[in-house]
């Protein structure tokens, strides 16, 4: 007669069971929902997920310069929900050794190519030990996609069906880095967005904005904002309010990814789009915020900006933090035009290898 086993023997057993802890690394240079729907995926494939950051000087090495700082990717990596542990300055080329000081089984990489200076595939020694593994790329969105949005100023990303999401990156002949279109299906809308209601008591913090270009900045503010309170609704601007505001072919990402980027941060519950440009008594009420939160500085003409947040600040709710960060989107946007040449060389050699190492595959 089989016997039940007592609570301490399966306790016993639960904690002498190992941890599956994953690695995956990479640039993560100006943190997108694509990035985190590759670490979304990876985690699934684990206990534990540990993501690799490579430094400055290895990827200006390796495929151009950066256009984020190791600091700021790192901040990037570590908000993103789905990540256990963060390690800065990981080598380019994935080593054993890193993987086992870290306690990872096995490697997760996207299904597409990364190369090295040589046009070495950088992966290559991991698979060769059989501790590889790959989930889908998400197509669509990439960081040389949105450089690329910046440079040619075009308006093309904008639109209003969460379908498509296509590139601005020319006539490509890599599939990694030309033109793809993105598909939103329901498992990412139930990971990036699916939120429960705040409990009884928590008190809500809303915070409304474009959060375009997703960044560590934005991070910072998130962060110090979620720390006055218990749940953290995140308003987005629609693609025209913004525009209406800020002109060109502002924002550079439109609302889904602008809706998924934010998502995957680990401090915000819930992602409301669009959201009202002005707030309204009608909003207010159903979302119940305990306090409305917004950075030291902002973008609108202060006609506007009186307009947006005028119940709020009547009704003694509204607050204002400092982030402590330096960063804006608009910081992005200055240091991508001032290197302009360098990240479409950037941009152009990368394919080159891509084509290149194809060719010899195939």
């Amino acid at each position: 007669m089989a016997t039940k086993r007592s609570s301490s023997s399966s306790s016993e057993s639960d904690a002498k069971k190992k941890i599956v802890r994953a690695w995956c690394d990479g640039c993560f240079d100006m943190v997108h929902f694509g990035h985190a729907n590759f670490l979304r995926q990876a985690s699934k494939l684990a206990d534990e997920l540990y993501v690799g950051i490579h430094s400055d000087e290895e990827i200006s090495h390796n495929k151009g310069p950066p256009v984020m700082t190791l600091a700021e990717r790192t901040t990037m990596v570590q908000a993103v929900k789905w990540v256990a542990g963060v390690v800065p300055s990981a080598p380019y080329i994935t080593e054993l050794a890193v993987m086992d000081k870290n306690n990872c089984d096995f490697c997760v990489h996207g299904d597409d190519v990364t190369l090295a200076a040589d046009g070495e595939d950088a992966y290559r020694y991991v698979r060769q030990a059989g501790r590889y593994q790959e989930c889908p790329r998400t197509k669509g969105v990439s960081t040389t996609n949105l450089v690329g949005r910046m440079l040619l100023m075009t308006k093309e990303h904008h639109h209003h069906s969460p379908v498509k999401a296509g590139s601005a990156t020319g006539d490509s002949k890599s599939p990694y880095t030309g033109k793809a279109d993105f598909l939103l299906t329901s498992d990412i809308i139930q990971d990036f967005l699916a939120s429960s209601d705040p409990k009884p008591g928590d008190r809500v913090i809303y915070v409304a904005g474009g959060f375009d270009l997703f960044h560590a900045g934005h991070v910072d503010f998130l962060k110090k904002a979620r720390e006055l309170g218990d749940y953290l609704i995140v308003g987005l601007h629609s693609d025209k309010d913004v525009n209406e505001q800020l002109g060109q072919n502002f924002p550079i990402m439109h609302i889904y990814e602008r809706a998924l980027s934010v998502g995957a941060c680990r401090y915000v519950d819930r992602v409301e789009f669009p959201a009202p440009f002005v707030m309204t008594q009608e909003f207010m009420d159903r979302v119940k915020p305990y306090k409305v939160v917004h950075g030291l500085t902002h973008r609108a003409t202060d006609e506007v900006w009186d307009s947006m947040y005028e119940l709020p600040k009547k009704q003694g709710i509204y607050v204002e933090v400092d982030s402590g960060s330096s960063l804006t989107t608009d910081t992005i946007i200055d240091r991508i035009l001032k290197n302009r040449r360098d990240y479409e060389e950037r941009n152009r050699k990368k394919e080159a290898r891509e084509v290149s190492f194809i060719e010899k595959s195939t």
